[in-house]
C-alpha cells in the first residue's frame, strides 16, 4: 500500500491527499474489471435478476453473522450466498420452471428470511443501513487485498470459461453436445457472482449493487461490434464510471455508489442513442 500511497501523492489531485480516498480509488480500480467482466457473463447468460437475488441472500448471511456474534459477519454472508447460489443452480437444473420464476422464488425467500433474522427478538434494523447504502470510503487495505485475489480468480475463470458460458447461454443443448459440462460451468458462474456480490455489498450497497453488475455490459452491448469489443468496453465503462463516481461524490458530498450507478446509466443512454444511429 505504501507504493500506491506514494504514487497518489505524486498526482496533483486534492482528493488524493486523504488516505481513505486513496484506498477507495484503488478498490474501484479493482472493482472496475471485476464488475465489467462479470457483467458480460450476467447479461449474456440472462441472469440480471439473479445478482440482485444474491445481494438479498448476502444481506441474510450478514444478519445471521451479526445474530451469532461473529466478528466478521461478511464471512457468514459469503458462505450463505455460495450455498444460496449452489441451491439455485441445483433446483434450476431439475425444474421445468423458467429461470426468472425461480429467481423470484429465491429472491423473495431471501428477503423475507433476512428481515426475519434482522428483526428477531425486536432487534433494530437501522444497524444494517450501511449494507443497504454502502460506503466505499470505509474500505480497508485488507478488503482491497481480498478484492485483488478475487479479481485474479475471476480473470482466470473468464479466460477458461467465458466462451463456454456464452455458448451455454445461447444454446445449452449445443454446448452439451460438444462435451461442455453445462452444469459445472453454470455452478462455477453463480458461485463467482455470489462471492463478488457479498464482498462488494458493504462498499457499494445492496440497493444499487445490481446496477453495477448489469449496466456496464448492457451499455457495451449497444455499441460493440464483436465479443472482444463487448468485454473491453464493459470493463472500460465500469472503470470510467468508478473513477468518475468517486470524484463526483468527493466534490458534491454524495454517495459514491449512487454516483457510479448514475454515470453508468448515462453511459447506457449515450450508447443506446449511438446504437439507434448505427441502425
Amino acid at each position: 500500500m505504501s507504493v500506491w500511497y506514494g504514487f497518489c501523492d505524486l498526482l496533483p489531485l486534492e482528493m488524493l491527499h486523504w488516505d481513505f480516498m486513496k484506498n477507495a480509488l484503488l478498490a474501484l480500480l479493482l472493482m472496475g474489471p471485476l464488475f465489467g467482466l462479470l457483467s458480460t457473463m450476467i447479461v449474456t447468460g440472462r441472469m440480471s435478476f439473479f445478482s440482485d437475488a444474491l445481494g438479498h441472500s448476502a444481506f441474510t448471511g450478514i444478519a445471521i453473522g451479526v445474530i451469532c456474534g461473529m466478528a466478521f459477519p461478511t464471512l457468514a454472508a459469503v458462505a450463505f450466498s455460495v450455498v444460496f447460489a449452489l441451491l439455485f443452480s441445483w433446483v434450476r437444473g431439475r425444474s421445468n420452471q423458467a429461470a426468472d420464476t425461480l429467481i423470484g422464488v429465491f429472491s423473495s425467500s431471501a428477503v423475507a428470511l433476512g428481515i426475519f433474522v434482522a428483526t428477531l427478538g425486536g432487534g433494530s434494523f437501522t444497524k444494517y443501513n450501511q449494507y443497504l447504502i454502502g460506503d466505499i470510503l470505509s474500505v480497508t487495505p485488507e478488503q482491497i487485498g481480498l478484492l485483488a485475489v478475487v479479481l485474479l480468480a475471476v480473470i482466470l475463470f473468464w479466460v477458461l470459461y467465458s466462451n463456454r458460458l456464452t455458448l451455454t447461454a445461447i444454446h445449452p443443448q449445443l454446448a452439451a453436445s460438444r462435451g461442455i459440462p453445462v452444469g459445472l460451468s453454470q455452478t462455477l458462474f453463480v458461485t463467482a457472482i455470489a462471492v463478488v456480490v457479498t464482498l462488494s455489498i458493504s462498499s457499494v450497497g445492496l440497493l444499487i449493487l445490481n446496477s453495477l453488475l448489469v449496466l456496464p455490459a448492457a451499455a457495451a452491448r449497444n455499441v460493440a461490434g464483436n465479443l472482444r469489443q463487448y468485454h473491453l468496453l464493459s470493463v472500460l465503462f465500469a472503470l470510467g464510471a468508478g473513477i468518475g463516481g468517486l470524484t463526483v461524490s468527493y466534490y458534491l458530498g454524495s454517495s459514491a455508489g449512487a454516483a457510479i450507478s448514475l454515470i453508468l446509466a448515462g453511459i447506457f443512454a449515450v450508447t443506446f442513442c449511438l446504437r439507434k444511429r448505427r441502425g
